[in-house]
């Protein structure tokens, strides 16, 4: 295949990239290297991606006009798998416009350059921080998602709505993924567990919030790319086609459209996390217990029926594996 992956210098476009590379298919990758992180582990995870001579770079951003329909003039991709967001929960209290642009203006030029050049399947990245203010869990894709905490995730939620609109007036088969804390090599520096090791190894107190007991639903990256793989292989069919897969579909009745959780199934406590990390380092944390600051929740859980249902069981890589496999990659690459 042809594939156009937006965000490919990014922690899960990196990987998805790699993984696409290594079956046979031509990547595209799109990226505008932003520094809401270290450009340079950006540029570090796409160098590994340049020798590959399936692998096509573009540097340009999501929010410049035309630079999204020339992506796709050049690459005709088949598929297109959009990641490439402003991300962060805090910081979008603390920049906005970021979003704004990335997430808004940047998801309407993607949509405007899939109609101009159509794809046989469409998957857009979404968020677990979409379910918001609920409370009942697991958390489903049929759930109201209403009570959006902070404008990350309301812009998350506006690039859903904005994608089923496509799909709808132009029959664009699109899958939206709803992600739960991803992590694992080449992570994002803003993650916790990314800040823990730095800190942990530089002998720095950690700041705990939630005081350890908050919940997430972690998903460790081979799984999650893995799931994303096997998703690109079923777009949602079109209104009258195949129908639902199950009660939990959450496919739409008006548009070849489907929304799917990509998490493990299983929350951990946060205080449990750092317990694992604690003997992946061989060091002991020093422990700064915090209230949840504004927007974040205090737990997390993934429904993960429908993803079965299409694509099968996939592996569950514990913490008690992925934290380790981060740490020893975490280690050479800084040479730590």
């Amino acid at each position: 295949m042809r594939v156009l992956v937006t965000g490919s210098a990014g922690f899960i476009g990196f990987h998805l990239c790699r993984r696409l590379l290594a079956e046979g298919h031509a990547v595209t990758g799109f990226d505008g290297f932003s520094d809401y992180y270290d450009v340079g582990l950006k540029r570090a995870r796409h160098a590994t991606l340049l020798p590959e001579p399936g692998f096509t770079e573009i540097d340009a951003r999501l929010e410049t006009q035309g630079a999204l329909l020339d992506a796709m003039a050049r690459a005709k991709p088949e598929l297109v798998v959009h990641l490439a967001a402003q991300a962060g929960v805090r910081y979008s209290l603390e920049n906005p416009g970021a979003y704004v642009d990335a997430n808004l203006v940047g998801m309407g030029n993607l949509l405007e350059a899939v109609r101009a050049y159509p794809v046989r399947h469409l998957l857009y990245a979404s968020t677990s921080s979409a379910y918001g203010g609920n409370t009942a869990m697991p958390f489903r894709e049929t759930d109201r998602a209403v009570t959006p905490l902070t404008l990350y995730a309301a812009s998350k939620l506006a690039g859903e709505a904005m994608a089923h609109s496509y799909s709808h007036l132009f029959g664009i088969p699109t899958t939206a993924f709803r992600f739960f804390t991803v992590y694992g090599p080449w992570g994002r520096p803003d993650m916790a567990l990314f800040l823990f090791t730095r800190k942990i190894l530089a002998g720095e107190p950690i700041e705990v919030f939630g005081e350890g007991a908050a919940e997430r639903d972690f998903t460790y990256i081979d799984d999650l790319v893995d799931a994303i793989r096997r998703l690109a292989d079923t777009p949602p069919p079109a209104p009258g086609g195949s129908g639902p897969v199950s009660p939990e579909d959450s496919l739409s009745p008006v548009a070849p459209y489907r929304l799917v959780n990509i998490g493990g199934g299983r929350p951990e406590r946060l205080d449990a996390m750092i317990d694992e990390l604690e003997r992946a380092l061989g060091r002991t944390a020093q422990r700064i217990l915090k209230p949840l600051p504004p927007g974040d929740v205090a737990r997390t859980h993934a429904s993960t029926g429908l993803l079965a249902a299409l694509v099968g069981e996939i592996p569950r890589c514990p913490i008690s594996r992925g934290i380790p496999a981060f740490v020893e990659w975490y280690r050479d690459f800084y040479g730590v």
